[in-house]
């Protein structure tokens, strides 16, 4: 028999809280552990999602990935595979799927149906050069990844699925979708936000004083 989806403290605080019943419901028809078309279909038209990704030591990390619509491409109902763009130069995502390969997205359609898709599996990192050694997918990439101005990936995550399932509408604000030029890879300081939070001089302990 599969064992239920979900981790032991899951499990325990289910039953502590009286929500097994309810969670064992979720599971048997919310959850797949694979995409399926209309899954697909929503992961076609969405132009942002967040990522959760963890070192060897637990230590988390939440990011944020954007691209034009279909930016995530869906390449079977077990795998699909996002595009890295150039960033910060910290590769933090990256570098915990080196050392983790679990990895949790979420896509959240705050434009027209304010409701969510989480994936959650196993991640690894593909390099340009390695994507055009196997035509078959470098073809598919070309004939279906969208065009994201004069940036181009700089390699690839491929995601094995191993949960999807729905994140509900009810808290999901809705919004309005307004024109913003997107400046893909750019290093200008203004368009990427500059010192916005104010960081630049506080102090780190990592950083010695002069």
């Amino acid at each position: 028999m599969t064992e239920t989806p979900g981790s032991d403290g899951e499990r325990r605080l289910q039953r502590e809280q009286g929500t097994f019943r309810k969670a064992s419901t979720f599971y048997n028809k919310q959850m797949l552990d694979h995409l399926n078309p209309s899954m697909c279909e929503f992961i076609s038209r969405q132009e942002m999602a967040f990522i959760a990704t963890s070192d060897s030591k637990g230590e988390c990390d939440c990011s944020f990935r954007a691209g034009e619509p279909g930016f995530a491409l869906v390449l079977n109902k077990k795998t699909l595979i996002y595009p890295e763009y150039r960033g910060n130069g910290v590769l933090a995502s990256l570098g915990n799927i080196m050392e983790n390969p679990h990895i949790g997205i979420i896509f959240i359609d705050f434009t027209q149906d304010s409701i969510g898709l989480h994936v959650n599996g196993k991640a690894r990192i593909i390099e340009n050069e390695q994507i055009h050694k196997e035509k078959d997918l470098a073809d598919f990439l070309k004939n279906n990844i969208s065009s994201t101005g004069e940036a181009n990936p700089e390699r690839w995550v491929f995601v094995e699925v191993e949960e999807a399932y729905i994140h509900c509408s009810k808290h999901i604000p809705l919004f309005k979708n307004l024109d913003k030029k997107t400046h893909w890879g750019t290093e200008d300081k203004a368009a990427k936000g500059g010192d916005y939070f104010k960081a630049k001089d506080c102090d780190r302990p990592w950083k010695k004083k002069k």
